[in-house]
């Protein structure tokens, strides 16, 4: 596994710092990915430049989080994310570091991460750089806090929904000491904006295991937005209605919201897919096999046509093959 298994834009990336006289390192979910057998998408980069430098030797770059180092440099096969090797100070905010400096090596760089698989950079030479048992712990298929849990998750509360997503994508089990402390700490999660927590609760709904959001519940990250009725938040529950939908955000979120009641409003989202959980019919409208204009041939007029329409594709949406004439006709 070397720098070469990255793609053309990263590896040029990193080679252009090297080139410079910066230390820098491809961290993080691709090394992860690498080392499962898995075709890296985005590639984060370590590096002892700073910002400044960053900015200078790639003129595209795009200066998305100077505070905390982080500088973007597009690439033709993708962004690269650099930031700058750093120590972090408090987190009043429960999410951003009070300060930032950039006085740190590798070693306190990787210390400061969320999980030990996310921890783990790769030299040029091809070596892992794995100080926390990252290896080890994607070989036993486990989510484990770097250092102190109770910490990392009191420093940024979006971690703990982070480790149950983790765990729905890649089918791995929370280390016990990690779920303990995601349980107590559970009430920071009131810090964070309902976009971050959507985009979270989204990335677990659409994986290979969609009721491991159940999670979330049963550990009350989301008890600040939404009382959820416990017997219809049973993981196994959720798996026989999610996981036979389409991996899809709205057929996702409306069996989700459907299940368990929760008001798909309380968070942002598009207009779209608002629309496509609250009134599932009007999509199957269009497609039944009684039109407008079957439905006045057969008496219907007015107010009484969309009534009929929205009963009969709500049908339709839970028995497809009903939707012929001849049964449609029927059922009115």
């Amino acid at each position: 596994m070397t720098w070469k298994d990255l793609h053309p834009g990263a590896r040029l990336c990193l080679e252009s710092l090297r080139l410079a006289g910066f230390a820098a390192y491809p961290v993080g979910g691709c090394i992860r990915d690498l080392l499962l057998g898995r075709v890296p998408g985005d590639v984060d980069v370590c590096t002892a430049a700073h910002p400044e430098a960053v900015m200078a030797l790639f003129p595209r770059a795009v200066p998305t989080g100077l505070q905390h180092g982080t500088v973007t440099v597009p690439t033709e096969t993708g962004n690269v994310e650099v930031t700058t090797f750093r120590r972090e100070g408090g987190y009043a905010d429960s999410r951003h570091p009070d300060a930032v400096t950039f006085d740190a090596g590798l070693r306190e760089d990787l210390a400061r991460r969320d999980f030990t698989v996310n921890a783990m950079a790769l030299s040029q030479e091809g070596e892992v750089i794995d100080l926390f048992g990252g290896r080890e712990d994607l070989k036993g298929g486990v989510i484990r806090c770097v250092g102190e849990p109770d910490k990392r998750f009191s420093e940024d509360a979006l971690r703990m929904f982070r480790a149950i997503r983790f765990r729905a994508q890649l089918g791995f089990t929370l280390e016990e000491g990690t779920a303990q402390a995601l349980r107590r700490n559970a009430r920071l999660a009131d810090k964070l904006s309902r976009e971050r927590i959507r985009a979270e609760m989204e990335k677990t709904l659409l994986s290979p295991r969609p009721q491991v959001v159940g999670e979330m519940i049963a550990a009350g990250l989301l008890d600040h937005i939404y009382a959820f009725p416990a017997e219809l938040c049973r993981e196994e529950r959720l798996a026989e209605s999610l996981r036979s939908l389409p991996p899809t955000a709205e057929a996702r979120w409306r069996g989700f919201c459907e299940l368990t009641g929760f008001p798909i409003s309380a968070l942002p989202v598009e207009r779209k897919l608002r629309r496509a959980v609250e009134h599932p019919e009007a999509a199957v409208i269009p497609t039944l096999a009684l039109s407008a204009q079957d439905l006045m041939a057969l008496g219907l007029s007015g107010p009484a046509i969309s009534a009929a329409q929205k009963r009969l594709a709500l049908h339709v949406l839970e028995k497809p093959e009903d939707n012929t004439k001849e049964k449609l006709k029927k059922l009115l």
